[in-house]
């Protein structure tokens, strides 16, 4: 339905603590910038749809969303307290869905938080911790309003995209140190710093998979199951989605298990040095009780003994000490012991 849009006043824009922004769109076209107060009248006009987005609310503004809405009490303390597990839940026609949020900060993975509210013309987000703004997704869907006019169901749909989207930058900053630690384990023994580097990034990796883990599911049902907010032709947006998650799995497992060879493989590189220097100190202790054995047995003094008054004696044995250390060099060095 085509409904005659008004420009946007420039003294619309909400500027409430936690507010990001909040407008009314028709046609897929941002015609006015609003206040959480009028929320429910500019949804409750025909062919509008309100999109709001939220960062770290409080349960004031919470509440003030929750009444123009009539949003579950449950989905609204869900939102007020972060920690939840991805999900998606079912309220009437509504749904309240939770999505996990990922950045690198100083080196380890940061973890946020975004919950979505979805019901008949309007769409809500709520950001926690670690996450990047949404703005961006609002300019791209505003700059194709044929793509936005489809609803509140789209807008669903580009957020989670976009959520899903920005694993990829962490994966490829971790997969870069992963790299250069698999080529340095191959030729050098790992320090204790490393080796406890190593096991963060494991560590990480693997809360980054259960985080995205139940995204699976949320977008599976999104894609299968009758629910009111999603319309069949959506369906196969929210498959791409699913197979966009169970992507960044596989990568995340990839690199986990090049770590896990990372960390065997510096154990073997250790253990070969650590053999080569015991071949050394064993070859070199061989050739040294030679002349130690002979110098040991004439060094007794013994009156009666073999060649003691030789007049060749001492160069003899001099002779046999060296030819026999010169042998038992030649022998080791050929082993590849020295």
């Amino acid at each position: 339905m085509n409904v005659p849009s008004r420009p946007i006043s420039p003294a619309e824009p909400v500027s409430a603590d936690g507010v990001v922004a909040a407008g009314a769109y028709v046609d897929g076209r941002r015609v006015a910038n609003i206040a959480i107060s009028e929320a429910s009248s500019w949804r409750a006009k025909p062919g509008h749809v309100v999109w709001i987005g939220l960062h770290e609310p409080d349960l004031a503004l919470l509440s003030a969303v929750q009444k123009q809405f009539d949003l579950h009490e449950l989905a609204i303390e869900d939102a007020n307290h972060a920690h939840q597990r991805p999900k998606i839940e079912q309220y009437g026609e509504a749904l309240f869905i939770v999505a996990r949020t990922a950045q690198l900060v100083d080196g380890r993975i940061a973890f946020g938080e975004t919950h979505i509210f979805v019901g008949d013309g309007y769409l809500v987000t709520v950001r926690h911790g670690a996450s990047t703004s949404y703005t961006s997704v609002r300019e791209r869907c505003e700059s194709c309003p044929r793509a936005l006019a489809r609803g509140e169901d789209y807008i669903l749909y580009a957020i989670l995209d976009f959520i899903v989207d920005n694993y990829s930058p962490v994966l490829e900053s971790i997969h870069e140190e992963v790299e250069e630690i698999e080529d340095y384990v191959l030729s050098h023994a790992i320090t204790r710093a490393q080796i406890e580097r190593l096991y963060m990034l494991r560590r990480d990796l693997l809360r980054l998979r259960n985080a995205i883990g139940p995204l699976v599911e949320v977008c599976r049902r999104l894609e299968h199951d009758e629910l009111s907010m999603v319309r069949p032709t959506m369906q196969p947006l929210f498959r791409d989605v699913t197979d966009h998650v169970r992507n960044i799995q596989e990568r995340i497992d990839s690199m986990r298990e090049v770590l896990a060879f990372a960390f065997e493989a510096s154990l073997l590189v250790g253990q070969a040095q650590e053999t080569a220097v015991s071949k050394k100190l064993a070859s070199w202790l061989a050739i040294l009780a030679i002349p130690t054995a002979l110098a040991g047995i004439y060094g007794m003094n013994f009156k009666n003994m073999p060649e003691l008054q030789w007049e060749y004696g001492y160069p003899v044995l001099l002779s046999v000490m060296a030819i026999s250390c010169i042998a038992l060099y030649w022998r080791f060095r050929r082993a590849g012991w020295l």
